[in-house]
């Protein structure tokens, strides 16, 4: 089997999650403890004892599911699995940035500042209340975008995630995602579900936040993968550090095509792809995508020898 890594992105977040992993190995307790450094404060207490509501603030939960996904890399490390196993390496947005950790463009502690940063940014590129996104069910990617540029009227109203073939993302100002989901369901959409997230993520308005990560990522050293990333606004496989650097600020305001992402992976020979860190959304979105590839979530010490039982 061809196998890709894929890393999740925000909304996986749990209290919790990673602590199994960091009791289990020593190499994964070593990834919060790197990650408390960088931030300067025990996020991992957050994590693992806190109140959800904080851990969901994106500024939290951006370096938060990063450390949970680096957490069972190292799980996987410590049992002998390399990521060099994998063919290519992907992640939904943010968890674009896990995956970069896992294969050697990003130190740990520098993938957590630029989270955390990349979180604040993008919280405060928008008066909270004046943005909103919302789940398009039933339509495909040119039917939202048309839905789209029909309900902008002036203002921002963009496809943010093409998420699977039943499910895309809409973002932008909060009247135009408003009427977007009014517009989706008069032509025929199963459901149009407004989201509860705290700012219009991957549209013009956060045009702000990339100008600050491209300020953020000009200051961090960026090596060759070890795996090439398939990345979110291209759709392919990238693998040079300055073309990695542009694309994390392009994606910013820039679409998350994940399906593509995931037929780009299925058309060079990925057969099983492993959902490495919190929850198993995307293992759902790929199996809507193409059922011939295999799903296996990667989340817990028990995913991890399951995982290596499957490969014995």
């Amino acid at each position: 089997m061809t196998r890709a890594f894929v890393f999740p992105g925000q909304g996986a977040q749990t209290i919790g999650m990673g602590r199994a992993l960091a009791e289990a190995y020593p190499a994964a307790q070593a990834v919060f403890d790197e990650v408390d450094d960088a931030l300067g404060e025990k996020l991992s207490a957050l994590v693992w004892d806190g109140d959800i509501a904080e851990l969901t603030l994106t500024q939290n939960a951006q370096p938060a599911l990063m450390a949970t996904s680096m957490a069972a890399m190292r799980a996987l490390e410590a049992e002998g699995v390399s990521v060099t196993d994998a063919a290519f390496v992907a992640g939904h947005s943010l968890g674009e940035y896990s995956a970069l950790a896992a294969v050697g463009a990003l130190s740990v502690a520098d993938t957590a500042r630029l989270l955390r940063t990349r979180g604040q940014a993008m919280q405060s590129a928008v008066p909270v209340g004046e943005g909103a996104m919302a789940a398009i069910l039933g339509l495909d990617l040119d039917a939202v975008r048309t839905v789209a540029e029909e309900a902008a009227q002036g203002e921002v109203c963009q496809a943010a995630n093409d998420n699977d073939p039943t499910q895309v993302v809409v973002s932008g100002s909060k009247a135009a995602v408003e009427r977007a989901a009014e517009i989706a369901k008069e032509k025929g959409a199963k459901r149009a579900v407004m989201l509860p997230v705290s700012a219009p993520f991957h549209c013009a308005l956060m045009q702000p936040a990339a100008d600050v990560m491209a300020q953020a990522l000009a200051e961090v050293d960026i090596n060759s993968p070890a795996v090439p990333l398939v990345a979110n606004v291209r759709a392919e496989a990238v693998s040079d550090p300055d073309l990695i650097r542009q694309l994390l600020i392009e994606q910013v305001t820039g679409s998350v095509r994940w399906r593509e992402s995931v037929q780009y992976m299925a058309a060079h020979g990925v057969t099983e792809t492993w959902e490495i860190g919190a929850g198993k959304a995307l293992s759902g979105m790929i199996r809507k995508i193409d059922r011939e590839i295999a799903g296996k979530a990667v989340g817990t010490p028990e995913d991890v020898q399951k995982v290596l039982q499957a490969e014995s």
